[in-house]
């Protein structure tokens, strides 16, 4: 057999490295996704079953093509531009949601609104405006801040605790007219919404207005926060129907957006 022969014989085909080295770089990518404070190399390594040497090489590889971020030691982690692939998705996620959102708006009669995370904010991509005469609207593209929202609370329980504490930080940035009373406060109503899935907004952000809301993530990772606005004068006689109208489509369009 001659010498080319042997080393293909050995040698895996370049298509099969080629999947290979993706599938590596996609664990790498997932496992960056489930910690987000920041991981080492070696954790990486540990988790997802390479060398340290391989994990190396392939993390030097992704942050050459800023997917994934590196500031010090232990701060490994998802990359700028992968927010630019899932922009894409956050579309999609939109379009996915759009006909459950509509029966939900025609479930409890109020208005309600689809955000996503960007930045310190909730951003509103989609709304089913109420059918009462006194309802609670807000634009679509409006910033909201995530400190003393609904949407936004539900957000912040995506998150561990101390990135949930970067983003409030965030919020207060971005949102500065908007006034942290209590941290501590806000911080046990967190904790609360990541084992209710249920986020509340008792007249915070808006004068006359307070909500309900809950989140989960999409295909990407990102949070997809659904609330429902009502007039604090009738907050108190719907708001248990409404909460739980509200966890019964999380759990309907948990398949729809990916996670």
């Amino acid at each position: 057999m001659s010498k080319a022969a042997i080393q293909t014989a050995i040698a895996p085909p370049e298509r099969a490295r080629g999947i290979q080295v993706i599938a590596r770089a996609a664990a790498i990518l997932r496992t960056l996704q489930t910690h987000r404070d920041g991981m080492s190399l070696g954790e990486i390594a540990k988790s997802v079953g390479l060398a340290r040497s391989t994990v190396q090489r392939i993390v030097n590889a992704l942050a050459t093509e800023g997917l994934v971020s590196a500031n010090g030691a232990r701060s490994l982690r998802i990359g700028p531009a992968i927010t630019g692939l899932a922009s894409a998705a956050n579309g999609n996620t939109a379009d996915l949601v759009a006909p459950h959102l509509r029966a939900l708006g025609d479930d409890v009669g109020e208005t309600v609104d689809l955000a996503l995370l960007t930045g310190g904010s909730a951003v509103f991509v989609d709304q089913v405006q109420g059918r009462h005469r006194l309802v609670a609207l807000s634009a679509v593209g409006e910033r909201f801040p995530l400190h003393c929202t609904a949407n936004g609370k539900a957000i912040l329980a995506c998150f561990s605790l101390a990135d949930a504490e970067e983003l409030i930080d965030k919020s207060l940035a971005e949102h500065p007219h908007h006034r942290l009373k209590n941290r501590k406060a806000l911080l046990r109503e967190i904790d609360e919404a990541r084992v209710s899935h249920l986020a509340f907004d008792n007249g915070e952000h808006g004068e006359g207005i307070c909500a309900v809301g809950t989140a989960l993530l999409d295909a990407s990772g990102r949070p997809v926060a659904i609330s429902v606005p009502v007039p604090a004068q009738r907050f108190a006689d719907v708001r248990a129907d409404v909460a739980q109208k509200l966890l019964g489509f999380r759990e309907r369009i948990k398949g729809v957006v990916g996670r």
